[in-house]
């Protein structure tokens, strides 16, 4: 399986701080947004990732994370040139994915909770068509919403309704068998002149082959895309890190314990590192062999 972090958009929801940045290179506390979506697809043990971003902001990605070599992993580069949906990230990533499945995520989403690993290999593991996932909001009127049966297939789906059949929101993680490459194809561009990711889930869903994984209590997805989210989501990091001792997303401690990186190769970035807590941190994985992964 392959990642695509679709990390587009022009983060008018956070102007002025965005005017002259991308919305995933700012810090969520102690590292930059787009970490936390790559340590996503890292965690689903993806070594393989295409990022997507505008033309102004992709040199700066390619200059924080490089080819992805330092991490054991393949990180390509790919420009949409203006904003034509979610759905468009796989026709741009079409030679990327080849025969492959895929997992999409976006740039500004943080996930953490309990037994995310065992979800999220669940669901790449599905490749007889597509699973999407649902965590529980008092009111999801402004995102994506999903309803489903005892069994876990999917009922329905809405778009930012006002009367919600459910409870449950369609964070922003997908994953795909790899027909999502001509169905995103067929796909009309909506009203707003874009190839929605709802209308790409009910083509799944009209076959029966939609499925929902569901973020319990206890669970956090944040999405950071305006003021309060982007600083709720760093004292959530904050206090997780300072409480536990354990930190959300450090993409290097996640390559060395899937073993895609050296204990040698994880000195060296703790060492480039070492002025910063997260660098102090890096290097007390090698001699601390009890942290969780």
């Amino acid at each position: 399986m392959k990642g695509i972090i679709l990390a587009g958009g022009n983060g008018s929801r956070l102007y002025p701080i965005t005017q002259g940045i991308s919305k995933q290179l700012l810090p969520v506390y102690d590292k930059p947004m787009i970490y936390y979506p790559l340590s996503v697809l890292m965690l689903t043990n993806i070594k393989d990732v295409l990022l997507i971003s505008n033309t102004e902001y992709i040199h700066l990605f390619e200059n924080l994370l490089g080819d992805g070599k330092r991490l054991g992993m393949k990180i390509h580069y790919k420009i949409q040139e203006k904003p034509r949906g979610l759905a468009d990230a796989f026709i741009l990533g079409e030679e990327f994915i080849g025969e492959d499945d895929v997992c999409l995520i976006l740039g500004d989403n943080v996930f953490y909770g309990q037994g995310f690993v065992d979800k999220l290999v669940k669901a790449s593991k599905n490749n007889k068509g597509a699973t999407i996932f649902g965590y529980y909001l008092n009111n999801p009127s402004d995102f994506g919403v999903v309803e489903f049966d005892d069994k876990g297939k999917v009922v329905s789906l809405e778009e930012k309704p006002e009367k919600p059949k459910s409870h449950y929101a369609i964070p922003g993680l997908y994953f795909y068998d790899n027909s999502v490459i001509k169905r995103a194809k067929k796909l009309k561009p909506s009203a707003r002149g874009e190839l929605e990711i709802t209308d790409l889930n009910r083509d799944y869903l009209g076959e029966g082959r939609l499925y929902v994984e569901l973020l319990g209590r206890g669970f956090a997805w944040l999405d950071t895309g305006t003021y309060d989210g982007l600083a709720d989501a760093s004292d959530f990091v904050k206090t997780i890190q300072k409480r536990t001792g354990l930190y959300v997303a450090c993409i290097e401690e996640i390559a060395y314990k899937n073993g895609w990186i050296s204990e040698e190769e994880l000195k060296n970035i703790g060492i480039q590192y070492q002025k910063t807590e997260y660098g102090k941190y890096i290097l007390s994985l090698i001699s601390d062999k009890r942290r969780e992964k």
